[in-house]
């Protein structure tokens, strides 16, 4: 833990009631309320001060909900675009780039943003040696996998079989780190499934996905990054979602540089983007629809395995729930745009032309979009545009250094029962797993 490091000051809150409480360690739920909402870190310091660069994430600590740090971070870079900014003719693109970049100051060893959330969480976790339950579509898994196993962090990982190959690092990962799967011909869905009866056995802790402030607060890392940097609130933010937790993310750290007061009083619009044909929250948004459109499972594992952004490839997102996606995008305004994988290619070149690093699916999948929009005229030359590249540099990466592979523990089935689950956790764990919860 860095030296002098004080614990943040905060409360949470409910966004159903506006009601405040104390964090009882891993509060993930408002207490004693029935209808389900996201909860929200309320900061004491209410004007952020970046600390030094040293720091890695934590220097956005007064924002963040920490009471120690972790070694190994790296902050998002945030530069003005001169190449991708020259192709689309904008004045004020700017780039926060999270991934493998060291020229920009950008060293992610996972490559993804998905970093920002381990180290957020992983500061969070109190050291009650309960085993952290992580389920990932692949780049969430990475970075937990790395930040734990260089940390100490007990973790269980549930990722689809057929991901696994996301699964790389530059270095092995200790034991304290294990993988299950669910087998080849599953997706997201089937592993947050498995990672669900994981957490009902006693000593075992659900990480929480966008429930958890941590996370959420984690990655609004990327627009403390830009709006530090640009010196106010962009008046759009470009990024690809899986979820959207990174966009209600981005929406709430708006939020607190409004009320920072140094930066702008405006929202940014949120122009968030699917990999079609798997589109859920595109088709509901384009419906006016609060609640999720109805999705045939097998439909959804189908059109899943098109998609080249597999990231972007959950079935039940936090859309709907109050303080979620659809109420951030509503109030900050924007859309949901769409790129398949023939345009997210073609942007993931223009982008390592012009602006000289490769980037991952997602975030080629933003970059389309954005694209299209600034070639369709509906950009004014002169707005402030945050691209937020949520993941790159993997493949110069991996050309540069030696990958190993985290290998799975087990193979489950797509429905597997409880007991087994339990007896396959006490192998691995090597401990007697006594109540289930």
């Amino acid at each position: 833990m860095a030296k002098d490091f004080r614990p943040t000051d905060y409360i949470l809150e409910s966004l159903e009631t506006g009601k405040r409480f104390e964090d009882e360690g891993w509060t993930l739920d408002a207490p004693g309320e029935d209808k389900p909402c996201l909860i929200r870190a309320i900061y004491d310091k209410k004007q952020i001060e970046v600390k030094n660069n040293s720091l890695g994430i934590y220097k956005f600590s007064d924002w963040l909900p920490v009471h120690k740090t972790l070694e190994g971070s790296s902050a998002p870079a945030t530069y003005k675009s001169e190449g991708l900014a020259k192709y689309l003719g904008l004045n004020n693109l700017y780039i926060t780039f999270s991934g493998y970049w060291p020229e920009k100051g950008a060293n992610f060893r996972t490559c993804s943003f998905k970093e920002t959330e381990a180290y957020s969480v992983g500061g969070r976790l109190n050291d009650d040696n309960n085993i952290l339950v992580v389920a990932s579509a692949g780049n969430t898994a990475r970075a937990f996998a790395r930040v734990c196993s260089d940390n100490d962090i007990p973790l269980l990982l549930c990722v689809p079989e057929d991901n696994i190959n996301a699964l790389w690092f530059d270095e092995p990962i200790k034991d304290n780190v294990r993988l299950i799967v669910t087998k080849s011909g599953s997706d997201y869905f089937d592993s947050i499934h498995l990672s669900n009866l994981a957490c009902q056995l006693d000593g075992f802790i659900a990480e929480g996905g966008a429930k958890n402030v941590a996370r959420r607060d984690g990655m609004a890392c990327t627009v403390n990054s830009a709006v530090t940097e640009i010196g106010k609130i962009p008046d759009y933010y470009f990024q690809a979602i899986g979820s959207g937790t990174g966009a209600i993310a981005a929406w709430e750290a708006n939020l607190r540089f409004i009320e920072d007061g140094r930066f702008g009083s405006n929202k940014m619009k949120l122009m968030v983007s699917q990999n079609t044909p798997f589109l859920p929250m595109h088709d509901a948004w384009k419906e006016d629809s609060r609640e999720m459109l109805p999705l045939d499972d097998n439909l959804a594992r189908k059109q899943v395995e098109e998609i080249t952004a597999k990231v972007l490839s959950n079935r039940k997102p936090p859309y709907s729930i109050v303080g979620g996606l659809y109420d951030a995008m509503k109030d900050a305004g924007g859309d949901v745009l769409k790129a398949t994988n023939e345009e997210a290619a073609e942007a993931a070149r223009i982008f390592e032309e012009t602006e000289g690093n490769d980037i991952h699916p997602a975030a080629a999948v933003a970059t389309a979009t954005l694209i299209k929009y600034a070639k369709e005229g509906k950009l004014d030359k002169d707005a402030c545009v945050m691209l937020n590249i949520t993941g790159g540099g993997e493949e110069r990466f991996k050309r540069e250094k030696e990958v190993v592979y985290l290998k799975p523990s087990h193979v489950f089935d797509i429905n597997p029962d409880l007991s087994e689950v339990k007896d396959v956790m006490e192998k691995l764990f090597k401990m007697e797993i006594d109540t289930i919860v």
